[in-house]
Formats: C-alpha cells, sequence, structure tokens
C-alpha cells in the first residue's frame, strides 16, 4: 500500500514526512493513528521508504539513514538524480545515484546504483528496473 501522504513518528522528538512510503497493509491493524490520521508509528508497518533528494542532501545521507535503521525500516532508498550528495556518499566525479540500503541489524548495508545498473531490492526482489528507468520516470512525473 502506497499512501498518498503519511507522516512518520519516530519517538516523541523526531517525525518525516518521505517522499515515498510503502506500508505492510497487513501490519497497520497494529497502528494507534492509521484509522483516524495518516501517521505510522511502527517500524514493523513499512516495507520501503523513498527520498528523492534536494539541496538539503545531509539529512537523506545521514539523519535519516540513521533513524530510518533505528526504527527498523527493512530498505531505504535515496533517489539523488542531480548529484547533489557528498562525495563520500556517491563518489567521485559526483553523478546520478540511487543508493538502496538495507537493514543488516540496526545498520544498514548500502548498494550503489548508477545509469544502466540492475537496481537490486529485497523488497522487490523481481524489480527488473535500472538507475536511469527511476531517475526518467521522475522527470515524466514533473
Amino acid at each position: 500500500m502506497v499512501p498518498l501522504k503519511a507522516d512518520l513518528v519516530l519517538g516523541t522528538q523526531t517525525a518525516f514526512r518521505p517522499d515515498l512510503l510503502v506500508l505492510d497493509q497487513k501490519q497497520l491493524v497494529h497502528e494507534p493513528l492509521w484509522h483516524k490520521e495518516p501517521v505510522i508509528t511502527l517500524g514493523s508497518s513499512i516495507k520501503l521508504i523513498v527520498e528523492v533528494v534536494s539541496s538539503n542532501w545531509q539529512n537523506d545521507y545521514a539523519r535519516k539513514t540513521e533513524d530510518y535503521a533505528l526504527f527498523g525500516v527493512p530498505e531505504y532508498w535515496i533517489v539523488d538524480y542531480l548529484g547533489l550528495g557528498g562525495r563520500d556518499y556517491i563518489g567521485n566525479p559526483k553523478q546520478p545515484t540511487l543508493t538502496i540500503c538495507t537493514l543488516d541489524g540496526d545498520k544498514y548495508q548500502k548498494q550503489i546504483f548508477r545509469h544502466e545498473e540492475q537496481l537490486v531490492s529485497s523488497i522487490f526482489p523481481t524489480l527488473g528496473l535500472t538507475a536511469n528507468q527511476i531517475f526518467a520516470a521522475g522527470s515524466v512525473a514533473s
């Protein structure tokens, strides 16, 4: 299930509104606020979070990566179609990059995809898309 918009509340001090959130519909019965408002409070309700990098790229690559891992989000995609992220995150030369973070314990294992490299996702094992196809989909939507 992909809601139009939803807030992700991590404890009492932190909340995010991801660009894309894929939910486990079966787990939503355990969400205390979901039947009243689009608020997710349990990591088990989430299958995937996708963030599209903007000028505030540090949040997507550092803070959200740490917070989403601690919350137990199994997979987190960072779509950096403009190559804005720091060289430590996307390499040198800077170029459009899609990073798939797969939860391993309480930390993410990261895979970087560029150009025509086919994405590898534990959530969507038969996806069959390349990084460029994801980047192109964003330009069609705008």
